[in-house]
């Protein structure tokens, strides 16, 4: 395995991020923790989950699987850095969502709690909160700081814009603000080349894309044609608007020889400030086909071709100005 700071700080963390979005939903809690020991096994330490997933309103149910496996010790929480969200509503009260100082206390705590630990590594702010002003949400995540509960900040969906404020409010506090930064990032999905990953990059900040495979359309859609058809009409959708391009995508891929979901994780990991891809395996045997995307690298001929047929971004202004 592969491991790498995450941005500015000493914390190292493996190459790829094991997602646990499916954890309950998806699969079950039994094959759940039997994906996360394999993550041990493989040499995979970093694990991203939310206090929404599960999708069931205030349960926290993946939370709640991951907090029983760390139970089970074998030092499967030592050997674990684990990040979690919080954001979306846990409840129907005015206050049981969002980024105020009271529900971030709220938050933290229910968290702790579901995960059967005494801090988070990495506590994440799942998307921006517009009525919070970030002297208000720095305060908050300082006293958890200070009580132990937190070692990290992040973010999940934040703009550029968002991130320089988030840091230059956290400046003036001499606080050590954010550290990662998840944002939707992979060949058909390039936005964040012109304000994001600029400033991450000047920030310190370690990008950690979720949605690699942009729902499944770059792991061998066309390979899946009969269960794509059959799959979610938004990814029906998005597989004729990008036919052309997937097309393409997928005979380079043969003549590299490489299965088209490794190939896009590799290009992942040859992107400025991106520290771990988020995958997210519904089984063992995904998780272990997953890895060989540490071995594939692409040299400057191959990266030029993914980016003529996925066009990407310059750095704004000059993207769209002189």
């Amino acid at each position: 395995m592969e491991y790498a700071q995450l941005g500015r700080t000493g914390l190292k963390v493996s190459r790829l991020c094991l997602g646990t979005m499916n954890f309950g939903p998806q699969t079950t809690e039994e094959d759940s923790h039997a994906i996360m020991d394999r993550a041990h096994e493989l040499g995979l330490n970093f694990f991203d989950t939310a206090d929404v997933y599960g999708w069931q309103k205030g349960e926290g149910i993946t939370e709640n699987i991951i907090g029983r496996w760390f139970a089970k010790g074998g030092g499967r929480r030592e050997r674990t850095v684990i990040a979690t969200k919080l954001y979306g509503d846990m409840g129907d009260w005015p206050n049981d969502g969002r980024l105020s100082a009271l529900n971030i206390r709220r938050a933290a705590d229910a968290s702790l709690r579901r995960l059967q630990t005494d801090h988070i590594d990495v506590y994440q702010a799942h998307h921006i909160d517009r009525n919070t002003p970030f002297e208000e949400f720095w305060e908050a995540m300082e006293v958890l700081r200070q009580q132990g509960k937190i070692l990290y900040v992040g973010s999940s969906n934040f703009a550029g814009w968002h991130i320089a404020k988030a840091q230059e409010t956290a400046r003036r506090r001499n606080f050590l603000g954010l550290v990662s930064e998840q944002s939707p990032y992979n060949l058909l999905v390039r936005a964040p080349e012109l304000e994001v990953i600029p400033a991450c990059e000047d920030y310190g900040i370690g990008l950690i894309p979720w949605s690699p495979l942009f729902g499944g359309l770059l792991g061998g859609v066309l390979r899946k044609l009969d269960r794509v058809r059959s799959a979610a009409s938004d990814l029906v959708t998005e597989l004729e608007r990008n036919r052309e391009k997937i097309e393409r995508y997928e005979a380079f891929c043969d003549e590299l020889g490489e299965q088209p979901s490794h190939v896009a994780l590799a290009w992942l990991l040859h992107r400025p400030a991106v520290t771990a891809p988020i995958i997210g395996p519904r089984t063992v045997e995904q998780l272990d086909g997953t890895i060989r995307a540490l071995e594939v690298k692409l040299d400057d001929k191959a990266l030029a071709r993914l980016d003529e047929i996925f066009p990407g971004h310059r750095p704004a202004p000059e993207d769209y100005a002189w």
